[in-house]
């Protein structure tokens, strides 16, 4: 499977990957940790897509990066700037200095592309994509579980290993849990 990884620009894609099966559902999309969480938690069915679209016109930047095996959408990592995130203000994740880092936090593989090497190419995607839109470094912050499985839903903010192999380094601890694991602030300089 030879993935190229293309900047996530085509709604449709987008929404193959991180949008629900069921259109009135109000999970998904990725808006977690893109808008403030009141916004978030109050939108409901059509209103999330729509609120994608939104973000998608408004941003300087694309939204995040998409895999693509031939013409088929296969992945979803979210990578944007921190101060225009929710962990620009996240008390769990410290801060640990003033550049403008750019955030990666959430990744989607589509079943059937599972253990192919998918979140391989999208780390490495993101971190292309903020190096060239002029990142000094890119944060993480995935679960620290060692050699414990990680429930797969919960899966979406990667793993300590997975940023170490992509390069990353453990810059500090943070107070955040996901699925009793603890979180890490991974990070790699881009300049």
């Amino acid at each position: 499977m030879a993935i190229e990884m293309r900047p996530a620009t085509v709604f449709d894609d987008v929404a193959t990957v991180i949008g629900p099966k069921n259109p009135e559902s109000s999970v998904c999309f990725c808006l977690s940790y893109r808008i403030p969480s009141k916004e978030a938690n109050a939108l409901r069915g059509p209103e999330r897509a729509e609120r994608v679209r939104r973000l998608m016109a408004e941003e300087e930047h694309p939204i995040g990066v998409l895999a693509y095996d031939g013409d088929d959408v296969v992945g979803w990592a979210a990578v944007a700037p921190r101060a225009r995130t929710h962990f620009a203000t996240f008390r769990k994740i410290p801060h640990i200095d003033d550049a403008d880092v750019w955030s990666l936090w959430c990744f989607r593989v589509r079943p059937g592309h599972r253990k192919k090497g998918v979140m391989h190419s999208l780390i490495d995607g993101a971190v292309a994509f903020a190096r060239d839109n002029g990142a000094p470094a890119i944060e993480g912050y995935p679960v620290d579980n060692g050699d414990a499985k990680v429930d797969l839903t919960m899966a979406y903010v990667g793993t300590r290993r997975l940023f170490e192999k992509a390069g990353f380094e453990k810059a500090a601890d943070t107070t955040s849990v996901l699925s009793g694991f603890p979180r890490v602030l991974m990070r790699r300089e881009l300049r």
